[in-house]
């Protein structure tokens, strides 16, 4: 098919599949077990492939979805073979992904309209916020964009020593204040210090506890308020960061995140740990937010532009 042509470099792509491998070594174990003995795909093998979907983390509504797909197939073919399910897989889900209007980039891009570009961080604490935050500062600046960063998680110290670290190490400035400071009065300083520096791109991190979703729908919504007062339009994109490995609970993050404040974008991260790689799948699908970019190592290289055909061709492979 069409979809599956060369888009990554050969090293970016070698990085994915082995990010993915525990997810696709659990889903094929099962996906060989679920087709011993049959020579056809069947309702009995349709059954197991339901069950394998839904175990890998798709999630039921997409998973529904693409057995649909691959049932309308078996009518069509009449006979198809168990050993033409993955291809069949692998075309029927980049078919499904396809239909949502995301996931095509292949590098770190930002419009050009916008400068400075305002980026807002939001996720709970523990999912890999602030590492990807560093992670995609690096990328930014590798790009050749100036690069600023706002500590505006004031909640914990740990956040604010944690993204110095990570500021310090790929060389670009950050703005502070202490520990139990204003996160907007961050925010805006941030942002009056990047148009200052004639920056491209600010990165703010914030608050990361959901415990009461009035009182972080009501910070972020001052922090984008008090943005504004400086950059008419910010933030451009509000991305949401979920930690893979946590599987069903990420989506349930989504859920809540998205009724706190309006979610753009979306990271994945921690995909390499897990067998749970099938929740970028259903998340794409769920929550038509893309998702922008995929953790697949612990490597300052190893944050990715999310780009569905590869994924996919990585996952089926």
């Amino acid at each position: 098919m069409s979809f599956f042509k060369k888009i990554f470099s050969s090293e970016k792509k070698q990085t994915l599949d082995k990010g993915l491998e525990k997810s696709k070594t659990n889903f094929f174990s099962k996906l060989t077990k679920a087709v011993a003995g049959k020579s056809k795909v069947d309702d009995e093998v349709l059954d197991n492939l339901e069950e394998i979907l839904v175990s890998s983390d798709v999630g039921v509504n997409t998973t529904l979805k693409i057995i649909t797909r691959i049932e309308k197939r078996v009518a069509e073919d009449k006979f198809l073979g168990t050993d033409e399910l993955n291809q069949i897989l692998r075309e029927e889900i980049a078919g499904l992904l396809s239909e949502i209007d995301a996931g095509e980039a292949t590098e770190f891009v930002i419009p050009i309209n916008s400068k400075p570009y305002v980026l807002m961080v939001v996720g709970v604490n523990g999912v890999g916020k602030t590492t990807t935050i560093g992670k995609l500062a690096f990328q930014f600046k590798k790009a050749g964009f100036k690069v600023v960063l706002g500590a505006a998680d004031t909640f914990r110290a740990a956040a604010i020593d944690q993204l110095q670290i990570w500021a310090d190490r790929v060389g670009v400035p950050i703005v502070r204040q202490n520990m139990g400071s204003d996160p907007a009065s961050v925010a805006f300083d941030t942002l009056q210090s990047a148009v200052a520096q004639n920056a491209d791109i600010v990165i703010i991190d914030t608050a990361g506890r959901l415990h009461n979703k009035i009182n972080l729908m009501n910070e972020l919504t001052k922090v984008k308020r008090v943005m504004q007062k400086v950059v008419a339009d910010a933030p451009h994109d509000v991305l949401l960061v979920l930690d893979g490995s946590t599987g069903q609970n990420a989506f349930e993050q989504a859920k809540q995140f998205t009724v706190a404040t309006e979610v753009t974008s979306l990271a994945v991260t921690k995909l390499d740990g897990t067998a749970k790689g099938g929740v970028v799948i259903g998340i794409s699908d769920q929550f038509k937010i893309p998702v922008k970019y995929i953790g697949v190592g612990e490597g300052i290289e190893d944050l990715q532009v999310f780009n569905k055909y590869e994924f996919v061709d990585s996952f089926f492979k």
